[in-house]
């Protein structure tokens, strides 16, 4: 265990991103005082995070308040909403909101709490859960550069590739294009070891060769092992993965561009959510493409 820092950490929301996250804050030797919607988890507890009974409460007992929530309006609630974060937060405090939202909604968010003597940074993560309990996460925020070297050692019990991407906003820009990419390699690989199946040769031979050449990634590595596997149990679930395509959508049609491969991706998994599959990992996309091959990569 580390010295003790003096900074008091705060993190408000403990899911399966959150819960690790404030676990190795612990780790790097800082306090936290913790709130999640369903109950701050007892892995939590147990690692040393101290529970409070509100968002406020989080706020008035730390230095640095970190938010890891599903959605644009569930920051909005927690900021600003009754016993939100706003009412206990102390002037020369920092809010750091990891949560993916929409990046029109972060520089409104930062202009209130600058108004209470607050500054903020959007920095969501890529990295998935292995990431966030490996603490190897890839960080990418938004705000002052000069905020951002501030808080770079909190950030780094949390993740490994830090990166300032620029204004308030910027991070969930960021983070959107790293979606845009994932959810159209999630197809690409789904598609394609569909077809190698279907074909009647082994997709997990396949898989292996892909990996030794130019159509290797990450999520060929980690996504096409659990579709063969058929292991859909979330690390980022489908409905998380849609809110954030959506998200891009919505921003992509404000700047009157059009993105077809994230609207295509966007649909598959709207296919998935139709065969139920709201609360399964991302690579559950492979059950949308093998419905309309009507095969599957391997047995279920």
């Amino acid at each position: 265990m580390n010295a003790q820092h003096h900074l008091r950490t705060g993190f408000i929301g403990l899911g399966i991103m959150g819960g690790p996250m404030a676990c190795n804050l612990i780790k790097g030797g800082y306090p936290v005082t913790g709130h999640s919607r369903s109950g701050v988890p007892q892995a939590c507890i147990e690692a040393g995070v101290v529970p409070a009974s509100s968002p406020a409460e989080v706020a008035a007992a730390s230095d640095i308040v970190i938010l890891m929530l599903p959605d644009t309006p569930d920051v909005e609630k927690v900021l600003f909403g009754p016993g939100g974060v706003a009412e206990g937060v102390q002037p020369g405090a920092v809010v750091i909101n990891m949560s993916s939202i929409s990046p029109a909604a972060e520089p409104g968010n930062a202009a209130r709490l600058a108004a209470k003597g607050v500054e903020y940074l959007d920095a969501p993560v890529s990295g998935g859960d292995l990431g966030a309990i490996a603490g190897t996460l890839s960080i990418m925020a938004g705000g002052k550069a000069e905020v951002f070297e501030a808080v770079r050692p909190v950030l780094a019990c949390m993740g490994k590739a830090l990166n300032h991407i620029g204004p308030h906003g910027a991070g969930q820009t960021c983070k959107l294009a790293n979606n845009m990419v994932g959810a159209m390699t999630l197809m690409a690989v789904a598609e394609a070891l569909t077809f190698a199946s279907k074909s009647g040769a082994d997709p997990a031979r396949v898989r292996e060769a892909l990996l030794g050449g130019f159509a290797q990634s990450r999520i060929l590595e980690v996504h096409g092992k659990r579709m063969i596997e058929r292991d859909f149990v979330p690390g980022f679930k489908i409905e998380l993965m849609q809110k954030d395509l959506n998200n891009a959508l919505q921003n992509a049609r404000q700047l009157g561009m059009a993105i077809q491969g994230t609207a295509m991706a966007q649909q598959l998994f709207s296919v998935a959510c139709g065969l139920g599959g709201a609360q399964w990992d991302h690579s559950g996309i492979a059950r949308a493409v093998e419905s309309m091959a009507s095969h599957p990569i391997a047995g279920d």
